[in-house]
């Protein structure tokens, strides 16, 4: 029986499944192991400075990951950066909904007590990025090494970045 429950973890995690039991046991795996101090995030050296800007110029931001919160917040608190989770204003990941479900957009929206079209969303994955736009949330493909390539439509249709400074946002 351990055998096949650890089977069907591999099996999941090869498949970059997304499933929101998965994403709760790795939360408590990752927990284990920052909290002994052998792990620490790390972020593309632009993300911090960015999102700091961001905060000053009275901006708000949220994490939506198809990781779990808890995972979320161990990322945050335990990065090369130090603690930075006074950074972030909410988290959400699959309880809302699939990040390739618009409706879970609107879900977020109506949580922060916004409309989707005053939120922008950041993704490297553009079936996420056609979710968000369905919700009528603005959205960004980021590009960095290792992610997935994109097609020529996708380069073409989609507002792409490399870099979040490359990103400018007003002040509400």
């Amino acid at each position: 029986m351990i055998q096949a429950v650890v089977d069907n973890v591999y099996w999941q995690m090869s498949h970059d499944r997304k499933t929101t039991a998965l994403k709760q046991l790795q939360g408590h795996m990752w927990k284990a192991a920052f909290m002994a101090g052998r792990m620490k995030a790390e972020f593309f050296a632009d993300v911090v400075p960015a999102v700091r800007r961001w905060r000053e110029a009275g901006m708000k931001v949220y994490i939506y990951s198809s990781g779990s919160v808890e995972a979320q917040k161990l990322l945050f608190g335990h990065s090369t950066e130090g603690d930075i989770l006074e950074l972030i204003d909410g988290h959400f990941d699959t309880k809302i909904g699939h990040k390739v479900e618009s409706e879970s957009y609107r879900k977020i929206a109506d949580s922060i007590g916004c409309s989707t079209n005053n939120i922008l969303f950041l993704t490297d994955v553009t079936v996420e990025a056609s979710a968000a736009e369905e919700a009528d949330v603005h959205v960004a493909v980021v590009v960095r090494p290792g992610n997935a390539g994109l097609t020529d439509d996708e380069k073409t249709y989609y507002n792409l970045i490399t870099s979040f400074s490359e990103l400018y946002l007003p002040s509400t």
